[in-house]
């Protein structure tokens, strides 16, 4: 029994190839191209190809020379789509943006991507599908549940609670 885990596990170890500086390189500009990347995500992917430090500094600075990697860019674009496609508050989007280790520059810098009066329409929209979805008669639970739901989309309190007491009556 032994001895034929010992075989898979050498064959495993067998199948695993190994990559050039620069294949890695081209594998890399192609996984940034296909979308912005942080340099989190980007150091990621090569920790899975178990690079030494020396040609991970190495790629990284090719990939920032060349602009296929631009931390300012991703943000930007991780905001904008984030807000539009799913959405999203400008709370929940900094602490993505956070958990990706963005500068609180760049953070801020991301966040003028968001129009306010679309920020303030989107609120009221999402908050009037949703109190007509809400099947609760008691008015402080239904409010309650609004308020539960744009907090977890990472709105702001203080908008919150206007949204709400203009939309639910």
């Amino acid at each position: 029994m032994i001895s034929s885990s010992f075989c898979i596990f050498e064959t495993m170890i067998q199948k695993k190839k190994s990559f050039t500086v620069d294949e890695i390189k081209r594998k890399l500009e192609n996984y940034c191209v296909y979308q912005d990347r942080c340099h989190k995500e980007v150091e990621q992917k090569m920790w899975d190809y178990h690079l030494i430090p020396e040609a991970k500094e190495m790629i990284l600075l090719s990939l920032m020379k060349d602009n296929f990697l631009n931390e300012e860019r991703f943000a930007k674009s991780f905001a904008r789509g984030k807000f539009r496609i799913k959405n999203w508050g400008k709370q929940r989007i900094v602490n993505a943006l956070k958990f990706k280790d963005i500068s609180a520059f760049t953070i801020k810098i991301a966040l003028k991507e968001i129009d306010e009066v679309a920020y303030k329409e989107t609120i009221y929209r999402i908050t009037k599908n949703r109190n007509e979805v809400i099947k609760e008669t008691n008015i402080y639970k239904r409010k309650k549940k609004l308020i539960d739901f744009l907090m977890r989309k990472g709105f702001e309190s203080d908008l919150i609670y206007k949204t709400i007491n203009e939309v639910v009556s």
